[in-house]
């Protein structure tokens, strides 16, 4: 497979992994000059995702190397081709996970682009034109404008560009599952990291009642102090666990790490739906009886369509949401990495590309 093609004329530099040891180092490469259909974009900021650590280290086998990761991007058009529309050269732009789809398929044309079966990624992926696409650790990024949305004003570009990937990504199963359409509900955020911090702000945004389901008590005050969460329940305290039966509508289970769903399923009510967004790397326990004696659901969700994320944007731009970040400058990616394996941050790292102390 082609990492560019003839249309590649572009010398960019970024940061790229070359092999599973996934030390991230300078890299310089090639993208597409800008097409009709294309914008281009000067990278400010690119958030930093746990889906960065499994492609950089080849765990799910499927990694291109050299990898350049990244698809929590902000930034500034800087030039448009001819048939693009609504946006202008100097607006305010994101970039998320999706870089292509069919356009032409039930999912494309229902908005849920994230669906289509010839869906491509913004890195590790084959672009239209066979090229390997090359991600957010970058300089600058040349787009196709029907995966790019605005970023509203209001919000800083820094702190939105985790919403890219981790905002759409808990906002979606939110919105299949109605909960933008009432309020009072009762809802459980398994997992208080990079999705499941901002999950909380969602659902309070919604007005519902949000509990924080951890094995760590050590994030308690944390989840009810900073992130504004009404209640927390230890997932390893059996008495916790029993006191909790059938209390919750709906649980977001952000979990990467693998573990059974089993006492998770008994904190719903009858007819109560589990959203799964972690992907650990060995299948979960599913056992058949609280599914059976609570009629639940147990079901995927995988980030949003087009349309879904502008709408998200939009709704923090509303609501004053942002991700709670640390800036990182490159020379710190490496070590970024490492301690987001270790869960050692509060609670995305954000990339400051263009910043004077991240050098190209």
């Amino acid at each position: 497979m082609a990492q560019a093609t003839p249309n590649h004329k572009l010398t960019v530099s970024g940061w790229a992994a070359h092999d599973n040891s996934g030390l991230i180092t300078p890299y310089t490469f090639k993208r597409r000059v800008n097409g009709p259909d294309d914008v281009s974009i000067k990278i400010l900021y690119c958030g930093i995702c746990h889906t960065d650590i499994h492609h950089v280290k080849d765990d799910w086998g499927i990694t291109r190397y050299p990898v350049v990761p990244g698809h929590e991007i902000t930034g500034l058009i800087t030039e448009i081709g001819s048939n693009v529309e609504g946006f202008k050269i100097g607006d305010r732009v994101g970039v998320g996970c999706l870089a292509a789809s069919c356009l032409d398929c039930e999912f494309c044309n229902d908005s849920m682009e994230n669906y289509c079966d010839k869906i491509q990624l913004t890195y590790n992926g084959i672009f239209w034109d066979g090229s390997i696409t090359y991600g957010g650790y970058s300089e600058m990024l040349v787009f196709d404008h029907r995966y790019v949305v605005h970023i509203p004003e209001s919000l800083p570009m820094d702190a939105t560009a985790p919403l890219l990937c981790a905002g759409i990504t808990v906002y979606s199963p939110m919105i299949d599952s109605k909960l933008h359409e009432s309020t009072g509900k009762r809802i459980g955020i398994m997992g208080l990291g990079g999705l499941g911090h901002v999950a909380i702000k969602f659902g309070k945004a919604f007005g519902h009642h949000v509990t924080v389901i951890s094995t760590s008590p050590s994030k308690e005050k944390e989840a009810k102090e900073c992130l504004g969460a009404d209640d927390f329940i230890i997932s390893t305290d059996p008495k916790q666990m029993l006191s909790k039966m059938r209390t919750l509508d709906f649980i977001l289970d952000t979990v990467a790490a693998p573990h059974s769903l089993g006492p998770t399923l008994e904190l719903l009510k009858v007819n109560g739906t589990l959203a799964l967004l972690g992907a650990p790397d060995k299948p979960l326990e599913l056992p058949a009886f609280p599914m059976i004696f609570g009629k639940r659901t147990v079901k995927g969700s995988m980030t949003g369509g087009m349309k879904e994320t502008q709408e998200m944007l939009n709704f923090c731009g509303k609501h004053n949401i942002t991700c709670d970040i640390e800036m990182v400058t490159s020379h710190k990616i490496n070590e970024a990495l490492e301690r987001l394996a270790n869960n050692d941050v509060k609670y995305r790292f954000v990339i400051d590309i263009a910043g004077k102390n991240s050098s190209l």
